[in-house]
């Protein structure tokens, strides 16, 4: 079954690639979410990279913008804070500028020192003392979740696995309530979907009007636990911390849904992709099985061929000179770490799934710089216990049906992906 499915997404891929070549180069627009639905945004990173890695599009469907496609000269955004701002109010991280009547503040969307100081605040959630307890909190879960999946039946493991994992995970970071943590799942997706896109699942009002619900939630859970002694939860870090307790509430939401958002949909994501790939590369899931010390390099491998977030942005504080082309103070730079991730140029055989590299951690995925994910340990132990207990149960798992994407140019994820454990 897995092949079936895989031919007809190879098709799909190969049929972009004549429309990718044949379509002048300055149309290409990677923020088109449709080209992630349906897989078929690889053809137009290679010829960006190939032709203009340094790209700009004029009439991109958020207004110009440039496109950086290749590794090297992403790692020099990246780690260029002076030149390259991710400051909110100058558009923030995502290719689409933030509003200019609803705009989130979060550290991630923050510049030297205020960045610094918030992050800091946040950062003991992944101290290694905490990082220990929460090891063994994360097998007692996945053991209990595996424990209850049906044998010989279809069902779709994005929900049951990849999501409800996380979100534990993320109830548990928060202190938040158990019999409410769906909520977090939901906020998560409503924040990432790409409203503008024509077939757009919903609006941005509505959109607007969810979110507000998310912060009024979480302001009754800061209310109660500025009166409370300092815990070893999110919101009690951020209530006792200097940096954060004079927040406004805009400021509250976006750190909010920087921290579930990249607390939950990255790893989730890479759960559900890992599968995936085994799936479509039956001699690196038969490597897997003989040899489970492979878990080890296949975890960042993972996490390169998925790539969670397909892109961050930036902002020109001055003129400056990347790949040879001139960018102009208050451009807009978008790092496509998906295509980083498959440059040729810097990763051997970067279009191949394989689970035993010699360097499996040259990717971009947790991005570089003063911005690199806070969580990427925590997410990396996730999914090696996911993994560790997958195979102490089962030899395979099926993928039965093309799976689900996100509708987001920014997000890159599964909505559904139904699978079968044969027995």
């Amino acid at each position: 079954m897995a092949t079936a499915f895989k031919q007809i997404e190879d098709e799909a891929i190969e049929a972009a690639r004549s429309i990718a070549y044949s379509m002048p180069i300055e149309d290409i627009d990677m923020t088109d979410s449709a080209r992630f639905v349906d897989n078929t945004h690889w053809a137009f990173f290679e010829r960006l990279r190939k032709e203009a890695p340094v790209h700009y599009c004029a009439n991109g469907r958020f207004g110009p913008f440039w496109s950086v496609t290749r590794y090297k000269d992403i790692m020099a955004v990246d780690t260029n804070h002076a030149v390259f701002s991710s400051e909110a109010h100058l558009g923030g991280i995502t290719a689409k500028d933030q509003d200019d009547d609803f705009i989130l503040p979060m550290f991630i969307a923050m510049d030297q020192p205020k960045h610094d100081m918030q992050r800091k605040a946040v950062s003991p959630i992944v101290a290694p003392a905490n990082l220990a307890v929460l090891e063994v909190l994360i097998r007692e879960r996945a053991q209990k979740i595996f424990d209850n999946l049906p044998i010989n039946e279809p069902f779709d493991w994005v929900d049951r696995v990849s999501i409800e994992l996380t979100t534990q995970m993320l109830a548990t970071l928060f202190d938040f309530p158990w019999e409410d943590r769906r909520k977090l799942t939901y906020w998560s997706d409503v924040t990432t979907i790409d409203v503008s896109a024509p077939d757009a699942k919903m609006t941005r009002d509505e959109q607007r009007a969810i979110l507000i619900e998310c912060l009024t939630y979480f302001t009754g859970l800061w209310n109660q636990r500025v009166n409370a002694p300092p815990a070893g939860d999110l919101i009690s870090m951020m209530v006792h911390n200097p940096s954060m307790r004079d927040m406004q509430p805009m400021e509250y939401l976006g750190n909010l849904v920087l921290l579930i958002v990249g607390g939950n949909d990255t790893t989730r994501n890479s759960i559900t992709g890992g599968l995936l790939f085994l799936n479509e590369n039956p001699g690196e899931y038969q490597k897997l099985r003989e040899d489970h010390s492979l878990i080890e390099s296949m975890v960042p491998e993972i996490i390169r061929y998925q790539t969670p977030l397909a892109h961050m942005r930036r902002t020109a504080l001055q003129d400056t000179i990347l790949g040879g082309q001139h960018i102009k103070k208050g451009d807009r730079v978008v790092m496509w770490y998906v295509s980083g991730n498959r440059d040729e140029t810097e990763i051997e055989n970067a279009d191949a799934f394989i689970i035993d590299r010699a360097r499996p951690r040259q990717h971009l995925s947790f991005g570089f710089g003063i911005h690199r994910c806070v969580g990427n340990r925590l997410a990396e132990m996730q999914l090696k216990i996911v993994w560790e207990e997958i195979l102490k149960r089962w030899p395979m798992i099926e993928v039965i049906e093309t799976p689900v994407r996100v509708q987001s140019a920014f997000v890159k994820g599964y909505e559904r992906m139904m699978v079968r454990i044969p027995g």
